[in-house]
């Protein structure tokens, strides 16, 4: 599934060829991509509309439209975002063969330049919808907390997250109305920057592990921001191209290789219904910290 830095690495292409161009049409091919909104009402309100920004919250790619709505898309785990001019790249072998072509063309988005948006997705999970400015935060609440490469990502802010929460790190990471964006390869690479065990309960951690968590959390966005995300699957970028982060990872995929770090053979369990990569000579697996009972109970 894309994640935040491969959402914004399509976001920063995108930006500069599709701002100020107008919406000639929009069409949908597959009403499951709109639902429960009729694909029809979702073409209306964005054909005619000219596009003033590119924009995203965590996973969400968003197209601020004239008048003051948001054309609001998610690629799920197999959508891919292409312009028309570079669509022709989507055919070239990856890293795991998967069907991410145009014959998996769920929606088109005419540009007046002639050129299109194609949205592919070989699975049909990739959404897309259409909301007002005023409808926009609502919409958004829930799906996306805290920007993990902004200001909000406070060692403050992710320990409230974490208070007293029982859930494995690995799950707690992947929950998007916390820090949004961070996905299964990112977790597992965060955790590993952090040496922490990802079944350690969020709950469990100290200060100096929520500070240490915050670090690999940015550390690992940024590695990918810098290597164009990461194609393992179907991922491919604005212009059809794959990403690179996949030959940069530290443990995810890297199943009975050497840590870097500490040379330990690099394990890989499920949590919660993911796969999930750890070295476990260098991620230390906290415990549930305990509550200190009241001390000076009354003498009968």
């Amino acid at each position: 599934m894309p994640e935040l830095p491969e959402v914004e690495t399509i976001r920063r292409q995108l930006e500069p060829e599709v701002v100020g161009r107008r919406i000639e049409s929009m069409r949908v091919l597959d009403p499951s991509w709109t639902q429960p909104v009729a694909s029809t009402d979702v073409e209306s309100a964005a054909e005619g509309r000219v596009i003033e920004s590119v924009g995203r919250r965590g996973k969400y790619l968003l197209l601020g439209l004239d008048g003051g709505r948001w054309l609001v898309m998610h690629l799920r785990m197999t959508g891919n975002l292409v312009l028309s001019d570079h669509s022709e790249r989507l055919g070239k072998p990856r890293l795991y063969e998967a069907p991410t072509d145009v014959r998996f063309l769920r929606v088109a988005i005419g540009l007046d330049d002639g050129r299109e948006l194609l949205f592919t997705d070989a699975r049909r999970f990739g959404t897309g919808v259409v909301v007002e400015d005023e409808e926009l935060g609502d919409y958004l609440r829930g799906r996306a907390g805290i920007e993990p490469l902004s200001e909000a990502l406070t060692t403050d802010a992710l320990a409230e997250l974490a208070s007293g929460r029982r859930v494995p790190l690995k799950s707690f990471l992947m929950v998007q109305s916390g820090v949004a964006g961070i996905g299964n390869i990112y977790a597992d690479e965060a955790l590993h920057r952090a040496e922490l065990h990802p079944l350690s309960p969020a709950g469990s951690m100290r200060r100096e592990h929520i500070e240490a968590l915050r670090a690999g959390i940015v550390a690992s966005l940024e590695a990918g921001l810098s290597n164009g995300g990461a194609s393992i699957d179907d991922y491919r970028d604005a212009r059809g191209e794959a990403g690179s982060m996949q030959d940069e990872f530290l443990v995810h995929t890297r199943e009975g290789r050497e840590c870097g770090r500490c040379g330990a053979t690099i394990r890989r369990i499920v949590v919660g219904g993911r796969s999930t990569y750890f070295c476990p000579g260098c991620q230390t697996r906290l415990r549930r910290r305990t509550k200190r009972r009241a001390s000076g109970t009354a003498k009968r």
